[in-house]
């Protein structure tokens, strides 16, 4: 039975400057989203976080409204939190799927997301993961999303002429490289 066995939990994340997330939430099972959202913003602000909670229809809506939180706002990272319960048709894989895809592709263009949607079989399952005396996979999700923004911070001071980036002393407003003859 998983519930028995034992995992390594990492350190909490350290921050010398303020972080904030987003909570992309969504109450579809209200009170499954409430306690794993409890957990989250017991992480958040066990590291000195601040964050804003925004509620979505169901799990296909919240990389939707990550992507738009990038886009449109100034979140340091998200955590996703929702509830999806096996029904009776193919629905479930559809939303499990999607979500968690297009969750991993924001990820892979450098956002800082901890995937806190519930994919489970029946209502149990979820409340056992979602209660804040047992695994409460939102804390989990938040501690997930700190210690990328914390990685991201780690490795995101500017860079000078590393890799593919050029030096930003070498390009000039023409596109023509710096000590570049001219015909």
């Amino acid at each position: 039975m998983a519930g028995a066995e034992k995992h390594y939990i990492m350190p909490r994340a350290e921050f010398d400057k303020p972080v904030k997330l987003a909570i992309v939430m969504s109450p579809y099972y209200k009170d499954i989203a409430d306690n794993m959202l409890a957990g989250a913003v017991a992480e958040i602000e066990a590291v000195g976080g601040t964050y804003e909670v925004v509620e979505v229809p169901g799990a296909l809506e919240i990389p939707t409204a990550i992507g738009i939180a990038e886009r449109m706002s100034n979140f340091d990272g998200y955590v996703a939190l929702g509830c999806v319960i096996r029904g009776e048709t193919t629905h479930y894989e559809t939303v499990c799927n999607d979500s968690s895809r297009a969750i991993q592709l924001l990820g892979l263009q450098g956002l800082c997301i901890g995937n806190g949607i519930l994919t489970v079989e029946n209502r149990k399952q979820a409340e056992v993961r979602a209660d804040p005396e047992e695994q409460n996979k939102g804390g989990g999700a938040a501690a997930a999303a700190l210690h990328l923004v914390a990685l991201g911070r780690k490795w995101g001071a500017p860079r000078k002429g590393v890799g593919f980036l050029p030096d930003a002393e070498e390009m000039k407003l023409a596109g023509q490289l710096k000590d570049t003859p001219k015909a």
